[in-house]
């Protein structure tokens, strides 16, 4: 737990003129006096981040110090919406003032349960839940602004989408969120409006407390370019500080800003050893205005205080919670931040759980109402959730050659190449961002469900195949490395029948290996045209790869999670399927 040893500041954020003479000498020596804090409005700050439509607990687990060994750390199992809910309530109970927080993100990318019907299940537990307010995140964009406001405002989904429903709750409706959105940085091309409302606030009896949101930046380069064509991103901290400064002016002194993006520290998830990462070069660019930051996006836990100010993050999918205790100076509506205290708390299911780690972290239990909910949908999915769709020898997995490609990755291309043939598709490849899980064949008897394989790939992203000359597939291999952050490559995955070598001292653009490119056994050519499919993220230039928009013969193909499973089907109908281990990328 993170508290304060000393003021951040000579009274958090008290503006004295630089002219006003002894009379405002001595305000300010009395309002830094111990007993000017005597009449303060406690309230508490509950958090999530990352929650990503995880209504059940799946394998989902947090490394907590081992009670045998407190030097080291055990995974417990923790998540599942309805043991998420009872710790919100527990920690509710303890503090009438309270606020329910989320750091974006809450859907995308989400689990059958909640994936199979548009993100709704996970919206309506929210609601149940009792959310208050939620950042945007990246992948409440995973499906188009048009979608992310549909999912706010309610209604139901008009355009179909293979095996998704729409408005499947028990009413037949679907309302919407009772929570608000907020985003700061986010703002209609045509308008520069803000898509959402960029601050919150929350009033108490004694005390009200501004709430601004924001998004990763980065967020066009992370999400299919074409459903965000009309809104801008613009940089976090600037926009953030433009509207501490509003809320300042409208009397609102305590402020939280509440973004998705993050990094990452050592030492476990209730620590700070050593932070880095983007949200704390954000928070070095804020307005000492702003007293607590709440992060996301690297899934990472941490409890860090810099230059007096919290910084935290609770790992994703439910697995824990940030415990934020403040108190309100009532004569000046600031924080008092020296009385801060913070922590993050697990949420322990006790499913696959020992009796030592019961005994110390006890399982909570389950709230009923939200266990309805998920039992509803869990119902409603399971006929397709459990089909059946092939059978694998080993496991699929994303661990990566020295070359940057993987099993699961392989057996995605490979599957979509396979479906698109058809369309005259000579060579697939598919972005590592989408292979969200591994395929395991360990205590299912190598069977692979439905669920499985939505699971690796939830997106929905429709296949394409274009056509490129062979210089522009030297360009897009190229471009899996940034000229800003070559570090952080997205090796996309090859379908089988195409190599290369790149080299890891290579300048920006050189790093493919001259004539290394070879498809089906023969030396890709820069003039000639090859077939190549990819989904329509990469195809309208997500994550970077511009030069896929300029594929000529566009073809619209299935769904991925469609495509995989039609492989899996055909491909292991007399046997169980083994994984591909050899490399299709060399690294030089």
């Amino acid at each position: 737990m993170n508290s304060f040893k000393q003021p951040a500041s000579a009274c958090g954020k008290a503006n004295v003129a630089a002219g006003v003479a002894l009379a405002a000498t001595v305000l300010s020596s009395m309002l830094c006096t111990p007993s000017a804090f005597a009449q303060t409005v406690p309230v508490r700050i509950i958090a999530i981040n990352d929650f990503h439509g995880h209504l059940e607990p799946g394998d989902n687990a947090i490394a907590v110090p081992d009670p045998a060994n407190p030097a080291t750390t055990v995974l417990l199992r923790s998540g599942g919406a309805s043991f998420l809910a009872t710790r919100i309530n527990q920690l509710r109970a303890e503090q009438a003032r309270h606020v329910v927080v989320s750091s974006g993100d809450l859907f995308g990318a989400s689990p059958l349960t909640s994936g199979l019907f548009h993100d709704e299940p996970t919206v309506e537990v929210m609601n149940a839940i009792g959310l208050d307010v939620s950042a945007l995140g990246n992948h409440e964009f995973d499906h188009g602004v048009q979608a992310l406001l549909r999912l706010a405002n309610g209604g139901c989904a008009t355009a179909p989408v293979a095996n998704r429903r729409s408005c499947a709750g028990a009413d037949g409706k679907f309302s919407g969120a009772r929570f608000s959105f907020v985003s700061s940085n986010v703002l209609y091309r045509n308008s520069n409006q803000p898509l959402v409302s960029p601050t919150w606030v929350k009033a108490f009896n004694g005390a009200r407390i501004g709430f601004i949101g924001a998004v990763t930046r980065a967020t066009p380069s992370i999400v299919v370019p074409s459903g965000i064509a009309e809104v801008r991103f613009v940089a976090e901290a600037k926009a953030i500080n433009q509207h501490a400064r509003e809320l300042q002016a409208q009397g609102v002194q305590a402020i939280v800003a509440v973004v998705h993006e993050g990094g990452e520290a050592e030492g476990g998830f209730d620590a700070c050893r050593n932070p880095r990462g983007a949200i704390f070069d954000i928070a070095r660019e804020l307005d000492p205005a702003i007293d607590i930051v709440l992060s996301a996006h690297t899934h990472r836990g941490y409890n860090c205080v810099i230059d007096g100010r919290v910084i935290m993050q609770a790992a994703s999918y439910g697995r824990l919670v940030s415990v934020v205790d403040i108190e309100v100076d009532a004569a000046s509506g600031d924080i008092v931040r020296e009385r801060t205290r913070a922590r993050n708390v697990p949420v322990p299911n006790g499913e696959r759980t020992s009796y030592r780690l019961r005994a110390a972290y006890p399982p909570l239990p389950a709230d009923p109402k939200i266990a309805a909910i998920v039992e509803h949908y869990r119902n409603l999915a399971a006929p397709l959730a459990q089909r059946p769709v092939g059978r694998i020898a080993a496991d699929f997995d994303r661990r990566a050659s020295s070359g940057g490609d993987n099993a699961l990755g392989r057996l995605v291309a490979d599957a979509q190449r396979s479906v698109t043939r058809v369309h005259g598709a000579q060579v697939a490849f598919t972005n590592p961002g989408g292979l969200r899980t591994d395929l395991r064949a360990s205590g299912t008897d190598g069977v692979v469900t439905y669920a499985d394989a939505f699971a690796s790939q939830p997106f929905g992203n429709s296949l394409m195949t274009i056509t490129l000359t062979g210089a522009q597939l030297k360009l897009l291999l190229e471009q899996q490395w940034s000229a800003t952050r070559p570090e952080r490559a997205r090796m996309l995955q090859p379908s089988h029948g195409f190599a290369y070598t790149w080299q890891a001292n290579g300048s920006h653009g050189n790093r493919i290996v001259e004539d290394s490119m070879q498809l089906e056994g023969r030396t890709v050519v820069p003039t000639q045209s090859y077939r190549v499919t990819v989904n329509n993220f990469l195809g309208d230039g997500g994550d970077g790869f511009r030069v896929l928009r300029e594929g000529a013969d566009r073809t619209a193909g299935p769904i991925d999670v469609d495509a995989l499973t039609e492989y899996l089907q055909t491909a292991s109908a007399t046997q169980p399927l083994a994984p591909d281990r050899t490399p299709r990328i060399k690294r030089r």
